[in-house]
């Protein structure tokens, strides 16, 4: 890994930012508004909440942020499992993005571990 110079460097920003579109695209025939807006606010505040908190170039303030965006991705997981259960999402389809979400949310755990011990 290279140095981070720009939020565009983190790999937990791309790999939220892949997991947008595919949220879109799968909700785009939804007719349950509702739940479709609160799934697409939910994966586009991870990444947002990222870039965020490393404009913001205190520590402190990106953590808080990290927190932020680690919240977004449980709601969106929470999400995800409503969405089979009501028909929006087919299970398989459901649990691939689950496991995205679980992987994005320990990436960052981990970045906030390292923010906290290393720059603290």
């Amino acid at each position: 890994m290279g140095k981070i110079e720009k939020f565009e460097d983190l790999e937990v920003w791309k790999e939220s930012i892949s997991l947008a579109p595919e949220i879109y695209s799968i909700l785009k025939a939804c007719k349950d508004f509702s739940l479709k807006d609160q799934m697409q606010r939910a994966v586009v505040s991870i990444a947002s909440n990222i870039a965020e908190g490393f404009e913001r170039n205190s520590n402190k303030e990106f953590i808080q942020f990290l927190y932020f965006a680690k919240a977004s991705c449980g709601e969106l997981r929470t999400q995800l499992y409503i969405a089979p259960k009501i028909n929006i999402i087919q299970n398989n389809r459901a649990e691939e993005l689950i496991e995205k979400t679980r992987k994005i949310s320990a990436m960052l755990f981990k970045l906030i571990k390292t923010r906290k011990e290393k720059f603290g």
